[in-house]
């Protein structure tokens, strides 16, 4: 196994091409047949051997022509086929074996049905083939195989045959015309309960619309259904965009290592995307499954019909489609809480992925396991990269700039630099400068000093930008970064720079530093920057508490307004880490008071507002971080925010009228701030009493979970006795099982690791469900401070330990988990060495994956930055 690292500025076009695939698949647990018959030309004039990919297969015959063929020379990942004709029809037989393919990746089967994955270098784990995204070609793909029981056969395209056997075995035929790479290939083959809908398109064609759920549970899909048409429909009136097959497939299933699937016409979903009731899912679960739903189709444009000519520009597709889906989001919900919700992963983990030795730009150098592209970099940094267009070129240019993206590229594997030459095309604007966004790695540091003179009433704020050195680049150029801008003075007034600098209330800082000049001033004015988060930088803008306040009062953004309370909680906490939290003012208490008053009826807005900043945002602004004393400072801080506030929450709680539970806006806001409101008042008096009355009658799982996560940690004995309650309800509910496993892990307990031993024993635990792995292991590494940050290091040697055999079984899950161990670099000295202790030990181990070998040699090899925020 190879790992030398792959690079994006070493691309070569494809020696060969495969223009068109016929696939025989007959399925077997442990020997699965497959005839590959590939129609081949060479490209250009060369005298190269054609190098198929492949990997751990069982190779039976190679026939060129119809020829046997013996001029091959086959290795672990590769069959190299010598002297080949100029085009030729190539027929490779092999078989597989996917019930031990516990890695979840090629073809593989799991709770008896049989499903693929393989994006990124999956589909070398099915047949040899050219496995790269730039081979673009159609496919026919007939399977075969016991109909009794799997009655059901799926492959991409449209179903254009099928059949039975005398044997008791049936087979179906499909075809997709379109031309795509063999990373959107899929198959399905299982036995499963069917939701059926159609869609007319704009264009009057009628779409089958099929929805395939585990059996007992088809009335789960109902809503994922329902949003699949509302983004089919968003899509053809915001981008004008149809979709191009006569049936749309989605299958869910529970052992998958994604979140979902793109695959051309038929998406494979974790189950948790796709089913969804009042009962047994959360406000916060029926937003995701809208979102993902919409986001892997929305990728049957952006990523099928135009994708990647190399991995190296996922983000190409990634980024813009996390865009998309995010105002489609809005667009059905709510713009706030849906800016505040994406902006919280940026700074919770973006920008620590940014400052770690795996930062790297949304279109990264080099890599050497692909699986490790799939990060908030290339995805959700990529999106706000896309944003930025939209802001630079507003509404109307950035959909120009998309029409002209799809009729350059419609049928094309294209890369980044392809997709800002069409946006270039929708404005004067020299976009040059801004695709750095695209090659430089880290966060920009945007900071505001101020210089005001009473006498001649002036005053000049300059901004000026900073991209600190990162591990993979020390050098960093100024940056083309939008700032959203308002500036305000301690009344209320707004003013304007004299030059008309900001423009629509943008700033463009596309030089080192920018100054802007205000007249007739009577007071020194409060600079409000990156309003909407306009850009993915950090702000440093040495602003009092008071003027902070102001901004919540004052400021025209109401995403402004949410962050300006957010760095008032953050000085507090500071306040109480220093030990002097009783020192707090009264002025500051009264102010927080008056903020629930005041938007008492902004339910949304004020939701959002009585949420306290949590360990990971706090972490990102702050350097060397002692976990084991911001944490409890935190946690401090919230207890007196509870005291301090009790009546005002109280009678907030009691006066929110959330009625008879329906999934819309104004509801989710109604629940989403009594539930924050009850999670303050759990660690008052009243909190035993409060979490048992709502967990008891509750009548969807947003409150019964708000219940239980009020009082995880202000009450335990409540909790013990509710979770109790919980999994006796719920043994039996794989997805709302994992909710019990995510919160027994979180909880922050004496004899924690005791705990998740115990919960490793569960009848309902397996390392080979990904889901439940990250239910337990995963939350308790990245959610758990205190468990996770132990001072004697257990935590860590915990998850070490585990890692060590979740590596043997699934590389792709184990990479991910081994996250916050690489992040080190962060925390205080004492804790560096802990967790660079249990990174060798990964790195020691013989035979470790890719996966996890690029993550941790790349953490080890990492020398601690100093220059940060």
């Amino acid at each position: 196994m190879s790992m030398q690292a792959k690079k994006r500025a070493d691309y070569q076009p494809p020696a060969f091409s495969i223009s068109d695939v016929k696939l025989d698949v007959r399925l077997h647990p442990t020997a699965t047949n497959i005839i590959s018959t590939l129609a081949v030309a060479r490209n250009g004039s060369h005298d190269h051997a054609l190098e198929l990919d492949g990997d751990k297969l069982k190779l039976i015959s190679v026939e060129v022509a119809g020829e046997a063929f013996e001029h091959f020379t086959q290795t672990d990942d590769k069959l190299v086929l010598e002297n080949v004709p100029d085009t030729f029809t190539l027929t490779i037989v092999n078989e597989v074996d996917p019930q031990n393919n516990q890695a979840l990746e090629g073809l593989y089967l799991s709770q008896n049905t049989y499903c693929t994955q393989c994006e990124a270098e999956g589909f070398r784990r099915i047949t040899y083939y050219l496995d790269r995204p730039d081979v673009l070609a159609t496919f026919e793909v007939t399977m075969h195989a016991d109909k009794e029981t799997y009655p059901t056969l799926l492959a991409n395209g449209n179903l254009i045959d099928k059949g039975d056997n005398e044997d008791g075995t049936h087979w179906v035929k499909w075809q997709d015309p379109f031309p795509k790479p063999c990373y959107l290939f899929a198959m399905v083959a299982g036995d499963f309960d069917l939701l059926q809908d159609t869609f007319t398109t704009a264009s009057g064609n009628d779409v089958k619309l099929e929805l395939y759920v585990d059996k007992g549970k088809k009335h789960r899909g109902d809503f994922a259904l329902a949003s699949l048409k509302r983004a089919m429909k968003w899509d053809e009136e915001t981008y004008g965009l149809e979709y191009d097959l006569d049936i749309y497939m989605i299958v869910a299933v529970d052992f998958f290592n994604m979140g979902a699937m793109e695959n051309k016409g038929l998406n494979i979903f974790n189950s948790k995307f796709v089913l969804a009731d009042q009962q047994s899912a959360t406000d916060e679960d029926f937003f995701n499954v809208e979102s993902v739903i919409a986001h892997e189709y929305f990728h049957n444009w952006t990523g099928n019909r135009v994708t990647c000519r190399d991995w190296f520009q996922l983000s190409l597709k990634e980024g813009l489609t996390v865009f998309r889906d995010q105002q489609f989001s809005a667009d059905m919900t709510s713009a706030l809480s849906n800016r505040i919700k994406h902006v919280r992963v940026m700074r919770e983990h973006q920008f620590a992925e940014d400052a770690s030795a795996m930062s790297h730009p949304i279109r990264p150098e080099e890599v050497i396991e692909m699986n490790n592209f799939y990060t908030v970099t290339v995805y959700d940094k990529g999106a706000e990269v896309i944003r930025m267009f939209h802001t630079l070129l507003g509404e109307d240019g950035f959909r120009r700039g998309m029409d002209e993206y799809f009729r350059r590229h419609d049928g094309q594997a294209v890369t980044c630099d392809d997709f800002v030459a069409a946006m270039q095309t929708a404005t004067e604007l020299d976009l040059t400068h801004f695709a750095r966004w695209y090659s430089q790695s880290g966060t920009p540091v945007i900071t505001t000093t101020t210089r005001y003179s009473e006498d001649s009433r002036l005053m000049d704020i300059t901004i000026a930008q900073h991209t600190p050195p990162t591990a993979d680049q020390g050098t960093k150029q100024p940056l083309f970064i939008p700032v959203a801008f308002d500036c305000i003075d301690s009344k209320g007034n707004h003013y304007s720079d004299v030059d008309s600098k900001v423009k629509d209330g943008v700033l463009m800082l596309d030089a080192p530093s920018v100054t802007l000049h205000f007249t007739e001033v009577d007071e020194p004015l409060i600079p409000v920057l990156l309003g909407n988060f306009s850009a993915p930088a950090k702000v440093k803008n040495a602003l009092s508490v008071e003027q902070l306040l102001s901004i919540f009062k004052y400021a025209n953004d109401a995403f402004n307004r949410w962050d300006a309370l957010q760095s008032v909680y953050s000085w507090c906490i500071d306040e109480f880490e220093q030990g002097q939290g009783d020192q707090i003012s009264a002025s500051v208490w009264q102010a927080l008071s008056d903020v629930i008053s005041s938007e008492k009826d902004n339910l949304e807005l004020l939701g959002e507002c009585l949420v306290i900043p949590s360990f990971e945002t706090l972490s990102q602004a702050r350097v060397l971080v002692d976990p084991n004393t911001l944490n409890p400072a935190r946690e401090l801080f919230c207890k007196a925010f509870a005291t301090q506030l009790e009546p005002e929450l109280t009678n907030l709680y009691e006066a929110i009228e959330t009625g008879t539970y329906a999934y819309n806006q104004q509801a989710v806001n109604a629940r989403r701030c009594r539930n924050v409101v009850l999670g303050h008042l759990a660690r008052t008096s009243k909190g035993a009493e409060l979490t048992s009355e709502q967990f008891t009658s509750a009548d969807n799982m947003t409150d019964s979970l708000g219940a239980l996560k009020a009082a995880q940690g202000a009450v335990p004995e409540t909790f013990e006795t509710l979770m109790q309650q919980f999994e006796k309800t719920w043994n039996n509910d794989p997805l709302v099982l994992d909710k019990w496993f995510g919160l027994h892990a979180t909880t922050e307990r004496d004899d924690i690791l005791s705990q998740l031993s115990l919960l490793q024993q569960h009848p309902q635990f397996t390392i080979n469900n990904p889901n439940r792995v990250r239910a337990v292991i995963g939350t308790f590494a990245f959610f758990n401070t205190a468990g996770f940050h132990d001072k004697s290091g257990s935590g860590y040697k915990f998850v070490t330990d585990y890692l060590l055999k979740l590596d043997e079984v699934n590389p792709q899950v184990a990479a991910r988990i081994v996250t916050p161990l690489t992040q080190w670099h962060n925390y205080a000295p004492a804790y560096q060495t802990l967790m660079k202790t249990q990174l060798n030990r990964l790195l020691g181990k013989e035979g470790l994956s890719k996966d996890l070998f690029e993550k941790v040699s790349k953490s080890l090899a990492y020398e601690t930055i100093s220059e940060r925020i």
